[in-house]
This record gives structure tokens, C-alpha cells and sequence, in this order.
């Protein structure tokens, strides 16, 4: 596939890394045309730094990695309100919550990914790869499985294959209705570790 991404953070290094080692083409844009150079680099492979616009332009799916108060800048950046992403699948992992606490920052009840859906009319919207750290992606690590929500089934279909490519497993929780779901399971996570709590502890296991 070709696999556009906005932001140049660890995560998109690391899931961009990880694509591109599957074989899939990968092109980086961020606000800084400097740190999306640098962050194909570190990608490898044959990772492009381009501009936002660029980064979406024939996208087979986008991953938009950037923080909460920046998700705004950087899909106006890459034209959504335009309809640039309508039709592509877009990848949202973002984590909208107090940092050491946990709360949500949305404030009407909403989910993030209807955020995110709403800043870019006509893209496919697909909650996934919010609940761990970038280091799980950079390859030799047990799989993990990650959860996702979304509407359209060939945007579920395309998240599902760049989930195993980055070395995990897929589950579909159900519609993007379910995404705020996912995002309190990660608000919930995050307020345990800061408490300094494992959070697997607090989760009831299921026999094999």
C-alpha cells in the first residue's frame, strides 16, 4: 500500500518503520518540514518526507500521529476540510486525555475519532494503535492485539492488514460509535500507571 502519515512523532516513526519493512511505501508529513525529513530517515527504507498535502495525495490509507491540540493543524495542513481524505481510510491512535490523569479532554461526550471525522468529511475513520507505546512496534516483540472501531469495512479491512504488518493482531470492537470505548480504556490505563499500578492487574483474566 501506499501509506501516507501526519506527524513525526515516535509512533509514526515506529509504525512507519515497521510498514516500510513489510514493503509497503511510506511518505511522512508534519508541520516541520525539517522534522518530517528526520523522521523519514529514521523510518528508513524508502520513506519520503513531503508536504502534508503530499503525504495524503493517492493514499491508500493515512495514520494522522500527532497530539491531541495539534490534530486540528496538521489535518488542515493536509486540506481534510477540502475532502483530501474523503474515501481513504484514516488512522487515528490518538490519545485525548490529561496527561498523568487520564480524563478525557473531548468534553461533549464525544470520541476523539468523531472528532477527527468531523475535521476531515468523507474520510473512513478507524480507532486503532492508541494503546501502546512505539516500541512495540519496532520489531521482535511478543504480538499484541490491537483494538479497532470504525464504519466502513474496506477501511476496517485496511487497518486490519497494517496491524499485522506492524506485528500484531486485529480485532474489530465494532462501529466508530465505540471508539470513545477504546479511548477510556487508554484513559484508564494511563491513570493506573501514573498511580503506579500494573495495570494488567486490574483486569480480569480469561483461561485459554
Amino acid at each position: 500500500m501506499r501509506i501516507g502519515i501526519l506527524g513525526t512523532g515516535t509512533l509514526a516513526v515506529a509504525l512507519g518503520a515497521a510498514w516500510g519493512r513489510a514493503g509497503h511505501e511510506v511518505r511522512v508529513g508534519g508541520r516541520s518540514r525539517e522534522r518530517a525529513a528526520g523522521a523519514a530517515a529514521a523510518m528508513g527504507g524508502a520513506a519520503a518526507a513531503v508536504e502534508p498535502r503530499e503525504a495524503v495525495d493517492g493514499a491508500d490509507a493515512v495514520l494522522v500521529a500527532v497530539a491531541w491540540e495539534g490534530l486540528a493543524d496538521i489535518l488542515g495542513l493536509a486540506g481534510a476540510a477540502d475532502g483530501t481524505l474523503a474515501g481513504t481510510p484514516l488512522i487515528d491512535p490518538t490519545n485525548a486525555v490529561a496527561h498523568g490523569v487520564g480524563e478525557l479532554l473531548t468534553g461533549d461526550g464525544r470520541s476523539a475519532a468523531e472528532r477527527i471525522a468531523d475535521l476531515a468529511p468523507g474520510a473512513h475513520v478507524v480507532k486503532g494503535f492508541h494503546l501502546f507505546a512505539s516500541d512495540q512496534w519496532s520489531g521482535g516483540r511478543e504480538p499484541v492485539t490491537v483494538a479497532l472501531a470504525g464504519d466502513d469495512a474496506g477501511a476496517l479491512a485496511a487497518a486490519s492488514k497494517l496491524v499485522e504488518d506492524a506485528g500484531g493482531r486485529p480485532a474489530v470492537l465494532g462501529p466508530l460509535r465505540r471508539a470513545r470505548q477504546l479511548e477510556e480504556v487508554a484513559g484508564f490505563v494511563i491513570g493506573l500507571v501514573f498511580a503506579g499500578v500494573d495495570p494488567s492487574s486490574a483486569v480480569p483474566s480469561v483461561p485459554a
